[in-house]
């Protein structure tokens, strides 16, 4: 991009020429919004395994990590909470979990009312390091955004939150 605002043809554009001379009688123009999201969310993740990589997390620990720090004190939850906000299985927090009490950044504590009750909270060696990750990675993310303005950043979340909204809808449609 030379100046704000100016953009040329990217790959995806290429794609949707090819497509169109191929298949003209297609409707290709989906490919204008999930091909670049698909680019840009693998971009995104290059850097965000980047940042991880550096504090020796992966992204779905950091997943965890940041679910118990925002939650706020003490920091902890239970394995079907952080399920829920991960959209994992309790079986796979189990083994991200597991790795995490290994590095001793989460630690398993029972509730002493009901001993069935098993929360997972935060060290506190992973509360230093969790907001230690936690600063570099929105700076990170910070720098990705520098292309866009404030209002184009709102706009974007917007829109990204109608498109949510819609594949939701399109799922219940299955």
């Amino acid at each position: 991009m030379s100046r704000r605002g100016a953009v040329g043809p990217d790959a995806v554009d290429g794609m949707l020429a090819q497509w169109r001379a191929e298949t003209p009688d297609v409707d290709t123009s989906p490919l204008a919004v999930f091909g670049r999201l698909h680019r840009a969310f693998d971009r995104y993740q290059r850097q965000l395994v980047r940042v991880f990589g550096r504090h020796g997390v992966t992204v779905a620990d950091f997943g965890i990590l940041a679910a118990l720090r925002r939650g706020g004190e003490p920091y902890r939850r239970t394995a079907g909470d952080l399920a829920d906000t991960n959209l994992l299985t309790t079986g796979g927090i189990t083994q991200r979990v597991d790795k995490l009490v290994q590095a001793g950044l989460v630690r398993r504590e029972r509730d002493e009312e009901d001993r069935r009750v098993v929360f997972i909270g935060l060290t506190d060696e992973g509360l230093a390091a969790t907001d230690k990750i936690v600063n570099e990675h929105f700076a990170n993310e910070n720098r990705m955004l520098a292309g866009l303005t404030a209002a184009e950043r709102a706009q974007l979340a917007k829109l990204l939150s109608r498109l949510e909204r819609s594949l939701e809808a399109a799922e219940r449609g299955y």
